[in-house]
C-alpha cells in the first residue's frame, strides 16, 4: 500500500480540479453526445477528464493500475489480484451535464484490500470538493478552507431522501412509500452521498443497477462522516474488485445508520 501522504492527497485533489476544467470547457460549448453500447451517454467532456486523470495518476503513482469508466476494461483474471488501484469515474452523472442542471461530479477512489482507502469528489461547476481518509475525518473544501462533515443523526422526521433525477425505477417508488413522513429531494450523480455526508439529507435508496466507479469516492467521504453505504442484499459496506462483473447490487445510503431501512426494502 502506498503511504497516502498529505503531499499525494493534494495531488490528487488537483487532478480532479484539473479534470473539472477540462469538463467545464466543453461544458460551455455545443457538445455532441454519443451513445456507448449500453446505451448510456458520452461526450468529449467525460473523454477529456478521463485523459487527465489517467495521465495525473499514472505519474503520481505509476505501480498503481487505474480502473475508469471512459477506458478499456481490464479482464477479471488481471485485476483480481490488485491489491491496491485507482478506481475513476472522470465524468459522474453524464445525463446531468447533458441536461445542463449542474448535478455532476468527478469521482476518484484509492481503493486497497476491496475498501475505499482515500475518496475525491468534485462538483466542476461550483468547485466544492468533498474529500476523505478512511478511518479519518471528511471534509468539504471551498476555496482553500476545509469543513468537517458530520452526518445527521439522530435523522428525524421528516426524513431527507435522494433520488435520482435519472435512474428512478418502480422498486424505487415502492420504497419511498413505505418509507412514512418523508421530503423527496431529486438529486444527481455522487453529490448524493456528499449531501448525505453534510447532513443536508439522511437517506439515498438505490435499487438498480450502478457500476463501481459510480459509488467509492462517495462511499469513502459518507463513512468517513459517520454514516454508511449498505448493500440491500446482505446489510454490510459495498466491497470492490471481488467479483467479475463491475457491477453493484442494490443499496441503501444512509446519514444515521440506526434508521429501520431493512423494513423499507421491497419483499
Amino acid at each position: 500500500m502506498i503511504k497516502l501522504t498529505t503531499d499525494l492527497r493534494e495531488t490528487v485533489i488537483a487532478i480532479a480540479q484539473d479534470a473539472a476544467a477540462a469538463i467545464m470547457g466543453v461544458y460551455a460549448t455545443a457538445f455532441e453526445i454519443e451513445l456507448k453500447s449500453d446505451r448510456s451517454p458520452v461526450t468529449a467532456a467525460d473523454r477529456a477528464a478521463n485523459d487527465v486523470i489517467e495521465r495525473g495518476l499514472a505519474q503520481l503513482t505509476p505501480d498503481l493500475p487505474i480502473l475508469s469508466e471512459e477506458s478499456a476494461l481490464v479482464p477479471w483474471d488481471v485485476r483480481q489480484h490488485w491489491g491496491a488501484y485507482w478506481l475513476v469515474d472522470p465524468l459522474d452523472g453524464t445525463r446531468e451535464f447533458v441536461k445542463r442542471n449542474d448535478e455532476f461530479s468527478v469521482n476518484i477512489a484509492l481503493i486497497y484490500q476491496g475498501a475505499p482507502a482515500f475518496g475525491v469528489v468534485l462538483a466542476p461547476v461550483t468547485g466544492v470538493i468533498w474529500h476523505a481518509m478512511r478511518g479519518e475525518l471528511a471534509y468539504r473544501r471551498e476555496g482553500m478552507h476545509d469543513s468537517v462533515l458530520r452526518a445527521r443523526a439522530p435523522a428525524l422526521p421528516p426524513l431527507r431522501v435522494a433520488a435520482s433525477r435519472s435512474h428512478r425505477s418502480p422498486e424505487t417508488e415502492s420504497l419511498l412509500a413505505r418509507m412514512g413522513d418523508i421530503e423527496v429531494i431529486a438529486q444527481g450523480s455522487s453529490l448524493k452521498f456528499c449531501r448525505l455526508a453534510e447532513g443536508t439529507l439522511d437517506v439515498y435508496p438505490r435499487l438498480g443497477p450502478t457500476a463501481e466507479w459510480d459509488t467509492a469516492a462517495g462511499q469513502c467521504v459518507l463513512h468517513a462522516a459517520g454514516g454508511a453505504v449498505l448493500s440491500a442484499a446482505t446489510g454490510k459496506p459495498f466491497r470492490y474488485n471481488r467479483r467479475e462483473t463491475l457491477l453493484n447490487g442494490d443499496f441503501i445510503a444512509l446519514g444515521d445508520t440506526r434508521l429501520p431501512w431493512r423494513s423499507w426494502m421491497p419483499d
